[in-house]
């Protein structure tokens, strides 16, 4: 390939965002291949798998055995934000001030429905 016919390399996750896009308008659980085919333009199926696998590792995906491949289906989106604030909060050594700068900030109905939730934890 030339310079001029070269394809620019696309940023990081920017193909995980458009696999991700592609496994929410799915019907279901789809195949790697019907990602590819969403996806549109010239990417190697096991490029599409490459990514799926990552996406599945970051537990942003699941997946279920269908056959001898996997069908797969976008995470739950509040479970997916839970899991990335959790790593967030174990990446720091103060938890307790990284929990109080939270509740801080927080709008009033949002700091009654957590309050709510928690006072229901026990139950």
């Amino acid at each position: 390939m030339t310079e001029q016919t070269r394809r620019p390399r696309r940023g990081q996750g920017e193909l995980e965002a458009r696999v991700l896009a592609a496994l929410r308008q799915a019907p279901g659980p789809v195949t790697a291949g019907w990602v590819q085919q969403w996806l549109g333009e010239p990417l190697a199926y096991t490029t599409v798998v490459t990514i799926l696998t990552r996406l599945h590792t970051k537990q942003a995906v699941a997946r279920e055995r269908a056959g001898r491949s996997f069908v797969w289906i976008p995470a739950d989106e509040a479970g997916l934000a839970a899991r990335r604030m959790r790593k967030v909060l174990d990446a720091e050594r103060d938890r307790g001030a990284v929990l109080a700068s939270f509740v801080t900030d927080l709008s009033p109905d949002d700091e009654r429905l957590l309050r709510e939730l928690l006072g229901g934890a026990g139950d």
